[in-house]
């Protein structure tokens, strides 16, 4: 298998190009032929012309790279070797959303061969590759798992907007529905990853691996974010509390904020999901998305009640808030809750103007129904640095004077200015 990939025999193919399927993409292209295959044929052709639309690779990225991008099935009948890397989210009800991950499996089912194989990258819940995937990969290719096909699961760990820790230099988890498979599996990924892989003994431990790397970190943000409401109330800062405690070698260094984005504020519901399906209640884990999932409206509320002591007229009163993305200097706005404090500033029937350097306006107008503006209009009666780019980073307390009105309120959530700032009304967590 190894050697044939390596020969260009065949090519090896990924299902869904988003921010995670075009690194692996191009980084194994740069050794072996690769189909790319998307379903968006917009998103295909900003690809053929070197863009990655979501903006986190460059155009040299693409050069020296053998890869045929295609919307096409029936391109992907001449690869032998499967890695699906669609995205898996959540419904309106927090349930997982299989869609996009079961869609790609009736497609590479489509094309399935004798000696195939299929490995999925995408977050899922212990179980779903075996109980969920497979049946349909039988199903659609006629073939018989084992037998026929093999499977193995190596779950994605790439950090949007980190250009340090990248594909080649983080650990790969792999595993397999045997040892052969295991085996080649491994062998194939090594290919391209310089830090080495870790050859889990199943792919359910494969898939619990990555679920709680991501519900670990939501949980220690979530005794961050509580703390912060703790420690307000008693009049100490957060950031103060945490570089003392921090002192000690063994302390973890979380800090307070909006979690969002597509894994930490999604995955740990696909293991609440299986849990209760397994007639277990993981209440530790949902007290933490309670938490996390209520801090943009804690961070509206208690801005509106610093404006209210200032003696403002609430339902008068702007707002600018700066920054839509759910993390610094990318232009990802999925699940970001931003959008949860700009809806709790609405509720108080405050006038809110919206600033990104990074996100699209249209983007944002279609998701949540708010648009950004292309500067700030007027003063303020209160700031909200949402979301620590560079750009606002780098502002002094000259700059948001600015754009304040008389006793405006500056809300810092990452607490970027702390000990920066001396006249404004300041706050973070």
């Amino acid at each position: 298998m190894v050697q044939q990939i390596l020969a260009k025999e065949y090519p090896l193919a990924v299902i869904g190009l988003g921010y995670v399927g075009l690194p692996i993409a191009l980084e194994f292209a740069r050794k072996v032929k690769v189909i790319g295959f998307d379903i968006n044929e917009k998103r295909v052709e900003m690809m053929k012309n070197n863009i990655d639309p979501s903006g986190e690779l460059s155009s040299e990225d693409f050069l020296g790279c053998d890869i045929q991008f295609t919307a096409k099935i029936e391109d992907l009948k001449a690869a032998r070797f499967f890695i699906v890397a669609v995205p898996t989210p959540i419904d309106s009800h927090t349930q997982p959303d299989l869609k996009p991950l079961l869609g790609a499996t009736h497609t590479v089912g489509q094309v399935l061969k004798k000696g195939d194989y299929v490995v999925y990258e995408s977050t899922v819940y212990p179980g779903c590759t075996e109980e969920d995937c497979i049946p349909i990969l039988e199903q659609r290719s006629g073939l018989k798992f084992q037998q026929d096909f093999k499977v193995g699961y190596s779950p994605e760990r790439i950090n949007p907007g980190d250009k340090e820790h990248t594909l080649t230099k983080i650990t790969k988890v792999v595993s397999g529905c045997s040892p052969e498979s295991l085996d080649q599996i491994a062998k194939v990924y090594e290919i391209v990853i310089r830090a080495g892989v870790y050859q889990a003994s199943s792919i359910k431990v494969a898939e619990a691996a990555k679920i709680i790397e991501n519900t670990q970190r939501d949980l220690n943000i979530a005794l961050m974010n509580e703390l912060s409401m703790i420690f307000d109330r008693m009049k100490i800062n957060t950031y103060e509390v945490l570089e003392a405690a921090g002192t000690k070698w063994n302390f973890l260094k979380f800090s307070p904020g909006l979690v969002g984005g597509h894994c930490i504020g999604v995955d740990p519901y696909y293991l609440t999901y299986k849990a209760k399906e397994l007639d277990y209640d993981p209440r530790v884990i949902l007290s933490g998305r309670f938490i996390n999932d209520s801090m943009g409206a804690y961070v509206a509320r208690k801005t509106v009640q610093m404006m209210a002591k200032q003696g403002k007229d609430i339902s008068k009163s702007r707002v600018l808030v700066m920054g839509a993305t759910f993390k610094e200097n990318v232009e990802d706005i999925r699940n970001s809750k931003v959008a949860d404090v700009i809806n709790e500033f609405k509720s108080f029937s405050v006038s809110v103007d919206v600033v990104d350097p990074f996100a699209s306006s249209d983007e944002l107008n279609h998701e949540y129904g708010f648009s950004l503006e292309d500067q700030p209009k007027g003063l303020y009666d209160g700031v909200v640095v949402a979301v620590s780019h560079t750009p606002y980073a780098n502002m002094t307390e000259q700059e948001f004077q600015k754009l304040c009105q008389h006793d405006a309120v500056l809300v810092d959530i990452k607490g970027i200015f702390r000990n920066k700032i001396k006249q404004l009304n300041y706050w973070s967590l």
